[in-house]
């Protein structure tokens, strides 16, 4: 028999998120940022990074947000193949929770209407919904509120099959330098490649859903992830663009299948704020 839900459930569950995210650091995230304290041998980095992590450890304990973008709200949902839903659609029901979390908890509204009127539209709605059939009759929501200066860096490009490996990582190096201080480092780097254009930047988002220090079940990409990390630490951009040893916490990769001819690849930046909240219904 399959599970009924009515979406109205959702409602309250994404709207409790939305401000969980923007005001709790994971506290994988906050580990992520001591560790790099830990290592930083810049004296401007060590002292960027210890007010990063003071400004996360006080936005947490007063319940506000952790910066002042709290962005465009991403909502991932991995909805469970014997789900049945009922009630209003299940795009309004993600609206609404999205304009009762950014309304009520006081987060800033940074959407806009039209990419060229740009009309704010005051409740931080419509959200970037993408949904997943699963396995299961469980329905997983992942708030993911994404800042404009880290978003703003991504870059997306189908490169030759013959690039490999190192095409791969001169891509990723470039738009890292290209990008400087400007998506408020240390980042998080999510790496899609391959599928099609818009599949590939899809899992670029993916990949910054995962946990910290993860690593691809894949050796070969496992080993990718480590080999990039290092590389975009050795560039010296540092925390917050000061110069330093620091300027990624983690490089994440998810791949998938591709047409013969092309090598997609896109880089999504996520600033030392990686802001995120779950919960399963």
């Amino acid at each position: 028999m399959p599970r009924i839900l009515d979406t109205a459930l959702v409602i309250p569950v994404i709207a409790r998120l939305a401000v969980q995210a923007a005001c709790e650091l994971p506290a994988a995230c906050l580990g992520a940022l001591q560790d790099a304290l830990h290592h930083e041998e810049s004296p401007y980095g060590k002292e960027t990074l210890a007010a990063l992590i003071e400004n996360a450890v006080y936005a947490r304990h007063e319940q506000i947000p952790c910066c002042q973008d709290t962005g465009a709200c991403l909502v991932f949902m991995e909805i469970g193949q014997e789900i049945c839903w009922t009630g209003m659609p299940l795009a309004y029901a993600v609206n609404e929770g999205v304009r009762r979390g950014y309304t009520g908890g006081f987060l800033r509204k940074s959407m806009v209407n039209d990419p060229l009127e740009r009309v704010n539209t005051g409740d931080n709605t419509p959200a970037i919904l993408h949904t997943e059939i699963v396995p299961g009759d469980k329905a997983a929501i992942t708030v993911f509120p994404k800042g404009g200066g880290s978003e703003n860096m991504g870059a997306f490009a189908v490169l030759l099959p013959s690039a490999g490996e190192e095409g791969i990582k001169r891509f990723v190096l470039k738009k890292v330098e290209e990008a400087g201080g400007n998506p408020c480092p240390p980042v998080t780097l999510g790496i899609g490649l391959g599928g099609s254009t818009d599949y590939c930047c899809l899992l670029a988002k993916r990949a910054l859903l995962r946990p910290h220090g993860s690593r691809n079940a894949n050796a070969r990409y496992a080993r990718l992830e480590e080999e990039l990390l290092d590389a975009v630490n050795r560039l010296g951009i540092g925390p917050m663009g000061t110069g330093g040893r620091i300027t990624a916490l983690d490089v994440r990769i998810e791949q998938y299948a591709c047409h013969i001819t092309a090598l997609p690849i896109a880089v999504s930046f996520q600033c030392h704020a990686a802001r995120i909240a779950c919960e399963v219904l």
